[in-house]
């Protein structure tokens, strides 16, 4: 169902557009390259175990765990109001 000038589906295009967008965000953060011996937070000698199952890895788990609970801003609204879609 469109709503005003919007194309069908375009509800769907934005909604798989965030989460294409997502996708590549989270891809873009995977680490590459050799990795690291010892974490770049703590200090601590990382597992030879996470460091073949996670190339490039950097971080120990624990500090990894901390790293992924930091809140992240994004900054994309996708829903402008039509006044500013209009100007």
């Amino acid at each position: 169902m469109a709503n005003g000038w919007a194309p069908d589906g375009a509800v769907q295009d934005q909604i798989d557009d965030t989460v294409t967008d997502g996708v590549l965000r989270a891809r873009a953060r995977l680490p590459t390259g050799e990795g690291e011996a010892y974490c770049l937070e703590c200090g601590e000698e990382i597992p030879e175990g996470r460091r073949r199952a996670v190339p490039g890895v950097r971080t120990c788990v624990s500090c990894q765990s901390e790293i992924d609970r930091r809140p992240v801003n994004i900054g994309i609204n996708r829903r402008g109001s039509k006044d500013s879609q209009l100007k």
